[in-house]
């Protein structure tokens, strides 16, 4: 789990008038102790409400978009028809990638960043200056690949 520091939230979340609230300080906790699932708005309201159970949807909604804001998540597409969310760790240039299974759904992180040297190239011979960049691979788990779709 990665640790943000919730004093450093706070004076984040006051710079820009806001106040750690304990709805706000559930969600931030709901997505931290999950940071390695993806989860959507919709399944951190639903983790949230075992904890807070007055909470709405709305709430959630403001508050993610606030925590985007604040560059402490980044919304993740992955062609499902559901926005999901990531920690922003702040220790890399880039976001990690993602190998996205079309048979279950499941997504996996690839720490690696493969496209270093591709950049360099870029920003030499096209004078482009790269800032970031999103990479998703759609396929089969072996789970998936196994069941349904063996391998040749």
């Amino acid at each position: 789990m990665l640790n943000i520091e919730k004093n450093d939230v706070k004076y984040q979340l006051q710079e820009r008038g806001y106040k750690l609230t304990t709805q706000r300080r559930a969600i931030l906790d709901t997505i931290m102790e999950n940071s390695d699932k993806h989860l959507s708005s919709e399944d951190i309201y639903d983790l949230v409400r075992k904890k807070c159970p007055e909470i709405g949807l709305a709430t959630v909604y403001r508050t993610l978009q606030i925590f985007e804001e604040l560059g402490l998540i980044y919304k993740l597409d992955f062609n499902d028809g559901r926005v999901r969310y990531d920690v922003y760790n702040g220790t890399s240039d880039h976001q990690h990638h993602h190998l996205i299974c079309i048979g279950c759904g499941a997504v996996i992180e690839v720490e690696e960043d493969l496209l270093d040297d591709m950049e360099k190239h870029i920003t030499e011979v096209k004078d482009f200056e790269i800032v970031d960049h999103n990479v998703k691979f759609f396929g089969y788990c072996s789970k998936c690949r196994s069941k349904n779709h063996p391998v040749a």
